[in-house]
C-alpha cells in the first residue's frame, strides 16, 4: 500500500471540512429564502444519491474487493469485502434507527413551515436535538469522504459535492426551529453550523485511529465498509426525502443525472 503524502491528507480533511460545514449553506437559505423550492430540492437529492450509489459500487466497492482478493486470495477477499459491505451498511442503520423520527434529520422541514411553530421550548428542542442527530449520522459521513479521498481525490471530490449537496437541507432542518424558537438567526445559524463539524471531525479520528494501523487489508475493509455506508444513506435517506414532496419523477431524473455525471467524471479523468 503507498503511504499518502502530506498534501494528500491536507486536501482529504478540506474536502470532508467543505461537505460538512455545507449545513451552514441550508442555514443560510432558510433566512433569505421565502419558500422552498421543492422541485430544485427534489432533483438535487437525487443526484446526490445517483452520484453516491454510483461510485459506491462501480469504483469503491470494487477497489476494496480488489485490494482484498490481493491480499487474502479470491475466496477470502471476496468474502471479506461483502462481510465489510454490509457491515456498513448494518452501522449507520443501528445509527439511524436509535434517532427519535422527531429529531431524525432526514425529516426535512419547509421554510415555510416555521412562521406557523409557536415559540416553545419544545421547539428549540427539536433543534438542538436535530443538530446532535446530525453530528452523529454525520461521523461516518465524514469518515467516508476522507477515505475515498486519500485512494483517489477526483473520486473524493464527487462524493464531498454530492454529501454536502445532502447536508444543506439537514441544516435548514436544525435552523428553522431554533430561529422560530429564539428569534434569533445568529444562534440559529451557529448551531446549524456547529452540527457539520462532526464530519470533519470523523476524518480526523479516522486518521489517528486507523492511519498507525493502515495496511492492504485493513484500506480493502474500510472502502467496502465506506461503500455500505454511503448506499444506506442514498437508500433509505436522500431518496426518500427527495420524494417526500411528490415529485417522484424528478428524483428519478436527478438519480439518473448523478449517476451519470459520475460515470464520465470517472472516465474523464482516469
Amino acid at each position: 500500500m503507498v503511504e499518502p503524502d502530506f498534501n494528500t491528507i491536507l486536501f482529504a480533511f478540506l474536502l470532508t471540512l467543505f461537505a460538512g460545514l455545507s449545513t451552514g449553506i441550508g442555514s443560510t437559505i432558510a433566512f433569505f429564502a421565502k419558500k422552498t423550492n421543492t422541485r430544485f430540492l427534489t432533483v438535487s437529492l437525487g443526484f446526490s444519491a445517483g452520484v453516491m450509489i454510483y461510485v459506491s459500487f462501480v469504483e469503491i466497492f470494487v477497489k476494496g474487493r480488489e485490494v482484498l482478493t490481493g491480499a487474502m486470495g479470491m475466496r477470502t477477499g471476496w468474502w471479506t469485502a461483502v462481510i465489510a459491505f454490509f457491515s456498513g451498511i448494518l452501522v449507520i442503520a443501528i445509527i439511524d434507527k436509535l434517532i427519535p423520527s422527531a429529531e431524525n434529520p432526514h425529516e426535512i422541514k419547509k421554510l415555510e413551515g416555521g412562521a406557523d411553530e409557536v415559540r416553545s421550548g419544545k421547539l428549540m428542542r427539536m433543534g438542538v436535538f436535530t443538530a446532535l442527530a446530525i453530528g452523529i449520522h454525520n461521523f461516518p459521513e465524514g469518515l467516508a469522504t476522507f477515505t475515498a479521498a486519500l485512494s483517489d481525490p477526483q473520486v473524493g471530490i464527487a462524493i464531498a459535492v454530492a454529501i454536502a449537496i445532502h447536508n444543506i437541507p439537514e441544516g435548514i432542518a436544525v435552523s428553522v426551529p431554533v430561529y422560530y424558537a429564539t428569534g434569533s438567526k445568529r444562534k440559529a445559524f451557529r448551531l446549524s453550523f456547529l452540527s457539520g463539524l462532526s464530519e470533519p471531525l470523523g476524518a480526523l479520528a479516522g486518521y489517528l485511529i486507523l492511519m498507525p494501523l493502515m495496511n492492504d487489508t485493513l484500506m480493502g475493509v474500510l472502502f467496502a465498509f465506506v461503500a455500505g455506508i454511503m448506499v444506506f444513506i442514498s437508500l433509505d435517506e436522500l431518496l426518500p426525502a427527495a420524494e417526500k414532496y411528490g415529485e417522484h419523477h424528478l428524483s428519478i431524473y436527478g438519480l439518473v443525472s448523478g449517476m451519470g455525471v459520475m460515470a464520465i467524471s470517472l472516465l474523464l479523468f482516469k
